[in-house]
């Protein structure tokens, strides 16, 4: 079955597992999802992530991360740029999300990065997801 929104789909994965409190979930691999996992990863928002190869695929396993009530620490996901309505922001016009405790993750010229550091670099470009 061929999906026409991959990213779209890996963060309704990880949306879906981390609701239902599952300790980890596995996502197909692409360089843009590794770089999305890694964004996650370094800003708290997952435990960890390894790449996995089982019976010839690779895939992400990624482990989602809980408070101490066991809620998850991601609250939200929601994906910006679609495949049919791509969404493009210079650095100046960048948003934040809920009041700086969310992350937007933006594809710039110098790589994926978050709204913050593309915003420090002076770069803008396409809006791929928000986080909170």
């Amino acid at each position: 079955m061929s999906v026409s929104d991959p990213i779209a789909d890996m963060l309704t994965k990880v949306r879906n597992a981390a609701m239902a409190r599952h300790e980890k979930v596995d996502i197909s691999t692409s360089k843009l999802k590794l770089e999305i996992v890694k964004i996650l990863k370094t800003e708290g928002y997952i435990k960890n992530f390894k790449k996995v190869t089982q019976d010839g695929v690779n895939f992400i396993r990624v482990f989602l991360k809980y408070d101490d009530n066991n809620e998850p620490v991601i609250h939200g996901l929601k994906k910006i740029s679609t495949p049919g309505r791509r969404v493009y922001s210079g650095y100046k016009d960048l948003p934040r999300i809920y009041n700086g405790y969310g992350t937007v993750i933006v594809s710039t010229s110098l790589g994926v990065t978050t709204g913050k550091k593309a915003a420090e670099k002076l770069v803008g470009g396409e809006l791929i997801c928000t986080v909170w």
